[in-house]
């Protein structure tokens, strides 16, 4: 490859980043300005709930592709509103089929943002602390799909975070759509599970209670077993 291909290389690189992040700030821009928030409440959804629940009756399919393509959205611009989604999933869908779409939708949308900040930030992230983070690197690579499932099992970990915080990784893509996969499924079957009864839910405490989220924490340490038994075999007798 010549200077100039390589100079070409960058430049266009560079120019799709900066793409890339327009992208993302024109979407945040949309959201906040039209004030779209107001909409991913417990309140909104249980006002519009016979509505959405005839529409859905009717236009099944194109319910579930329109649900599908939000919670995409929602993931991948990291936006609010992801509980509030998955309570209407079980609403909508039920239980079982809720889960699924709810799956699917946060699966493709994670993913967009796990590339993109890779995309993004990775190379400069390397380049300024690339000496101090490689013993975390090596460490992260070697037992990434224990260390993710462990992050998305314990809700103590924000979801769009551990998304940006794996994207500047060296994790495999296939390894991180495999943990995220798995991870995400107790958390909004619980969810979707609820919104079954969603005439009765007042608050999302009435959810997410403190035995719950100790189970889940409980769940996502059991996912690092595996790690740890390696370390206590390489450790000298």
């Amino acid at each position: 490859m010549t200077v100039t291909e390589e100079s070409q290389g960058e430049r266009n690189s560079s120019i799709g980043k900066w793409g890339l992040i327009s992208l993302f700030v024109f979407g945040l821009t949309v959201f906040f300005y039209f004030d779209l928030g107001r909409y991913a409440t417990l309140s909104s959804l249980k006002e519009h709930k016979d509505f959405l629940k005839n529409f859905t009756e009717v236009h099944y399919a194109s319910t579930v592709t329109f649900f599908i393509l939000i919670y995409t959205t929602q993931a991948a611009f990291s936006l609010p509103g992801a509980a509030i989604l998955t309570l209407a999933s079980g609403f909508l869908f039920g239980s079982l089929w809720g889960t699924l779409y709810v799956n699917i939708g946060a699966t493709f949308g994670a993913t967009m943002a796990f590339l993109s900040a890779r995309y993004i930030f990775r190379d400069i992230v390397e380049r300024k602390f690339g000496r101090k983070l490689e013993s975390i690197q090596s460490g992260f690579s070697k037992d990434a799909f224990y260390y993710l499932l462990g992050l998305r099992l314990n809700p103590l970990f924000p979801f769009f975070l551990v998304n940006l915080a794996s994207g500047l990784t060296r994790m495999r893509l296939s390894t991180y759509i495999a943990a995220t996969t798995l991870g995400i499924i107790p958390g909004t079957f619980i969810y979707s599970n609820a919104g079954k009864q969603l005439g009765v839910i007042n608050s999302m405490d009435d959810i997410a209670s403190p035995e719950i989220l100790g189970a889940f924490i409980l769940l996502g340490l059991f996912a690092f077993v595996p790690i740890i038994y390696r370390w206590l075999q390489k450790r000298p007798l």
